[in-house]
């Protein structure tokens, strides 16, 4: 699941960063509201953790502007004790929810959770599955049958792509926008490269899926 932080406090928005990465999100970071704005129109986010007092740009600017473009990426907006009118006018504008600083790491997690839950996914707190591959979120693995096996942070983000859109073929471009970034230069053969680790993973747990190739424009989970 892929997530954008646009916050202006580094030191909060690496904290932040580091434990959402640490409980298997994939995370981009921005600091300030032109770069969250132009990172949020590309459309590739999960949800989207937005504060409100922000260089450049506010955030219930940026949120105005995404509701505008008819983006309905779920936005938790982190706000001051003192910023009430702002909640109401971010909630107003569309966002999903918000959390007030300083907030406790639990609290953090929750309310992410409660706000990718709103999107529309079926997501379990700790697993995915397809018919009867499942993919666990606390140990990073993939089980089968009584058998598991690891999975590296980046097999986990892409089998997470694939579990959460069974049957859909994504193209190469959206794996690389969702676990790389829009901006990344990574090339075809590393997304390869991953896919073929992938299949072998699954073949060693006896797995009744496949990842198949759709020549020339990318994978599906079958």
């Amino acid at each position: 699941m892929k997530l954008l932080i646009v916050e202006d406090e580094i030191q909060l928005a690496d904290a932040l960063t580091e434990i959402l990465k640490r409980n298997m999100y994939n995370v981009d970071t921005v600091y300030d509201g032109i770069d969250g704005l132009d990172n949020a129109l590309t459309g590739v986010y999960d949800g989207i953790i937005l504060d409100i007092m922000l260089p450049r740009m506010n955030g219930i600017e940026i949120l105005r502007q995404i509701r505008k473009e008819r983006i309905s990426t779920p936005v938790l907006l982190l706000t001051a004790r003192s910023e009430v009118e702002d909640k109401i006018n971010g909630l107003d504008c569309g966002a999903d929810d918000y959390l007030t600083k300083p907030f406790v790491t639990g609290e953090l997690l929750a309310r992410v959770r409660a706000m990718t839950r709103r999107k529309g996914e079926i997501i379990d707190e700790n697993r995915l599955e397809y018919n009867g591959l499942e993919l666990r979120k606390n140990t990073c693995s993939i089980i089968y049958g009584g058998n598991d096996v690891k999975l590296s942070l980046k097999e986990y983000h892409i089998m997470e792509l694939l579990i959460s859109n069974p049957r859909q073929i994504l193209p190469k471009e959206r794996i690389i926008e969702k676990i790389w970034g829009y901006e990344s230069d990574v090339e075809y053969n590393n997304i390869e490269v991953y896919i073929s680790f992938l299949r072998k993973k699954i073949a060693v747990i006896s797995a009744p899926v496949q990842i198949k190739t759709a020549r020339g424009i990318g994978y599906s989970l079958e």
